[in-house]
C-alpha cells in the first residue's frame, strides 16, 4: 500500500456543533452520536452500562477504566436509549490513531506470532486515517439487543464520514464480528484469532474502507446508512463519500 500525502490523521478533527440523534424503528430506541465532552451525563452512562455488562461476562479486563473516565481518547461515541429513557447499548470511536501505538490491538496481540502483522496492518493504514471501534455493548433483552446490534454496526461508516479518514477497524469475538459484515465490514483473514482477554474468546480483526465498504454491506444496511446520514446533516467529506458510495452500490 503506497500512502499519499496527507495531513497527519491527528490534525483532524469532529466539528459537530449538537449531538445529533434519530429515532431507529428497528431497535425502537433513539440513538445519539456525541462527543464526550459535550454529553459528559450521558457518557458517564454509556461507561456505567459497559461496565456492568462485561463485568457480567467475566471480561471487564478488557476495559480501560482511565480512559473511559476521561473519555480522552474517544472522537465519538454512540448510543441507543429505550423509550424508558435509558442507554441499553452503544461503542465508541477511539482514535484517529497517530501511531501504532494508540491501537489497543497491540495489547490484544501481546505475545502472539501474529503481532508484527498486526502492527504493519494498522501502520500502512495510518496515513490515510485510522479509528478503532472500541467498548460495544447491547443489553440483555434478546430482541431489541440484535436488532440494536445491527443498528451499532452502521457506527463506523458514519465514523469515517464524521472523522474524515478512510479506515475503520474494530476486534472482537468471531461470532460478534460476523454481526457487523452487514455494513462492509472485512475480517483481516490472514491474522489469526487471538486469545483475549481470555482463552474462552477468539478474536478476530475487521477492517472498513470508506472506499469499497459499499460492496460488500446489506443492502439493507446501505440504505439505512445514507438516511442515518441524511439526518445527521452536512459533515466533512459528506458530499463525495456519499456521492462515491452511492455509485459502488449502484445507487
Amino acid at each position: 500500500m503506497t500512502a499519499p500525502q496527507l495531513d497527519p490523521a491527528g490534525n483532524r478533527s469532529v466539528t459537530l456543533d449538537e449531538s445529533p440523534s434519530w429515532w431507529d424503528p428497528d431497535s425502537e430506541c433513539t440513538i445519539v452520536v456525541a462527543r464526550p465532552d459535550a454529553e459528559r451525563e450521558l457518557w458517564t452512562e454509556y461507561v456505567r452500562g459497559a461496565q456492568s455488562n462485561y463485568r457480567k461476562h467475566g471480561v471487564e479486563r478488557a476495559l480501560d477504566p482511565k480512559t473511559l473516565r476521561t473519555g480522552e481518547d474517544t472522537a465519538l461515541f454512540c448510543v441507543g436509549i429505550n423509550s424508558a429513557g435509558d442507554v441499553v447499548g452503544g461503542l465508541r470511536a477511539k482514535g484517529p490513531h497517530q501511531s501504532v501505538e494508540d491501537s489497543h490491538a497491540i495489547v490484544e496481540w501481546g505475545g502472539q506470532p501474529a503481532l508484527d502483522s498486526v502492527r504493519k496492518m494498522i501502520a500502512d493504514r495510518l496515513p490515510f486515517g485510522v479509528v478503532e471501534m472500541k467498548t460495544a455493548w447491547v443489553c440483555d433483552d434478546p430482541e431489541q439487543s440484535r436488532a440494536l446490534t445491527d443498528t451499532l454496526a452502521r457506527m463506523p461508516l458514519h465514523a469515517m464520514t464524521l472523522l474524515d479518514i478512510q479506515f475503520a477497524m474494530a476486534t472482537a469475538a468471531a461470532y460478534v464480528l460476523k454481526r457487523w459484515l452487514s455494513s462492509g465490514g472485512v475480517l483481516a483473514s490472514k491474522i489469526p484469532a487471538t486469545p483475549y482477554p481470555d482463552e474462552r474468546y477468539q478474536t478476530k480483526m475487521m477492517w472498513w474502507d470508506s472506499r469499497t465498504f459499499a460492496n460488500h454491506a446489506d443492502a439493507g444496511q446501505l440504505s439505512r446508512y445514507f438516511a442515518e446520514a441524511q439526518r445527521i446533516g452536512p459533515h466533512p467529506r459528506a458530499d463525495g463519500f456519499d456521492t462515491h458510495t452511492r455509485t459502488a452500490a449502484g445507487g
